[in-house]
């Protein structure tokens, strides 16, 4: 049985992660000298998927310090192909240098702006050529609503084979005591990714939960939020 699938081990993985927000755990982490702000099993998992698929394009909203741009970008380097279209509201100058500077910026595009906006959208498209294998990674705004502004936006690009993963479904998970509040906006439970992805799904029949990956995901800020693109 995958661990996912026990529902008491769940519980207890949603209740350490919630216990460990107070010291800001997620920010402790970096890849490669740039701090990436992820959970180490979301890393592993993503990993997973990206060796397994070999993408041409990874797609992803949400660049903040570029450590999870760099990551993938590293993924990719030792795979000898693609690249990740970054795009972001506000590229903040100093996280903008530090990526352009990294060795392994070759492989990186970014883009400022509204990762729903029409005009961004279609930079993102121009950046993937044609025939190319897609995959996509949703970690902005993490409200419902721009959450499945985003899946409806760019699950089109996505190509059959590869993965589309919504970030910080956990927070799907959290009772109302537990919810984070030094975040900039807090989201409870219905205003947040897994709540989007939830009705995502609804709507569409060309991706489903990896039932492999997500059981994996005990420890991890994204459990049940990795979709395999079937057609």
């Amino acid at each position: 049985m995958a661990l996912g699938n026990d529902a008491e081990v769940f519980r207890q993985g949603i209740d350490y992660f919630a216990a460990t927000d107070k010291y800001d755990y997620t920010y402790l982490w970096s890849w490669l000298g740039i701090p990436i702000i992820q959970m180490p099993a979301d890393i592993i998992a993503t990993q997973e998927v990206v060796w397994a698929t070999t993408p041409d394009v990874i797609i992803e909203t949400g660049i903040a310090r570029g450590g999870s741009m760099i990551f993938l970008a590293s993924i990719l380097e030792m795979i000898g192909k693609g690249k990740v279209v970054g795009i972001d509201i506000d590229i903040r100058a100093h996280n903008r240098e530090s990526i352009e500077k990294h060795p392994l910026s070759k492989r990186v595009t970014m883009i400022e702006g509204s990762s729903t906006a029409p005009e961004i959208l279609e930079a993102v498209e121009a950046e993937i050529p044609e025939g190319a294998s897609v995959m996509a990674i949703f970690d902005s705004n993490h409200t419902r609503d721009h959450v499945l502004a985003e899946l409806r936006a760019y699950a089109p690009m996505v190509t059959k084979g590869c993965y589309l993963v919504v970030a910080d479904t956990i927070l799907g998970h959290f009772g109302e005591d537990q919810t984070p509040t030094k975040r900039s906006r807090v989201l409870y439970k219905g205003d947040e990714p897994h709540a989007a992805m939830n009705q995502f799904l609804q709507e569409t029949d060309r991706f489903e939960p990896d039932p492999v990956i997500n059981g994996k995901l005990i420890f991890a800020s994204s459990p049940g939020g990795y979709l395999i693109c079937t057609k």
